[in-house]
C-alpha cells in the first residue's frame, strides 16, 4: 500500500486520515474526545513540519464509528476549528481497528 502522512503540492497540503493515538506513549485512549484531541495534535505537528498551520485548513473530513459520539466530540472540534471554519464532512463508518473511534483528514491551502 502506498502511504504518506501528508503530501505537499504547491500551495496545498493533503494530510492523510489521522486516528487518536498518543504517539508519545503509543496509547489509544478509550475516550473519543481524547482521541479527537490527539488527532489534532498530530495534524498540527504534520502541518507545522510541512510549513503550514491550522489556519490554513480549508477542508476537513471526520469519520466516526457511531453517530452517538458526535455530541462528545463537538466541543473538541469547535475548539480546534471553530474560528477557522473549513468546509466539512462527517461520515459514520467502521475504522480498521476496534479501539479507533474517530479519524480526521484535512486539506490545507497556503495563500
Amino acid at each position: 500500500m502506498g502511504y504518506s502522512r501528508a503530501v505537499v503540492k504547491g500551495p496545498w497540503c493533503f494530510v492523510s486520515g489521522v486516528t487518536g493515538y498518543d504517539y508519545a506513549s503509543m496509547n489509544m485512549p478509550d475516550d473519543v474526545a481524547e482521541q479527537a484531541q490527539n488527532c489534532f495534535a498530530t495534524i498540527r505537528r504534520v502541518l507545522d513540519e510541512a510549513g503550514f498551520d491550522m489556519g490554513d485548513i480549508v477542508r476537513v473530513q471526520y469519520t466516526v464509528t457511531d453517530a452517538g459520539l458526535v455530541d462528545t466530540i463537538v466541543p473538541v472540534l469547535g475548539a480546534q476549528l471553530g474560528q477557522i471554519r473549513p468546509a466539512a464532512t462527517m461520515v459514520v463508518a467502521g475504522l480498521i481497528k476496534p479501539e479507533m473511534k474517530i479519524e480526521i483528514e484535512v486539506t490545507a491551502l497556503k495563500e
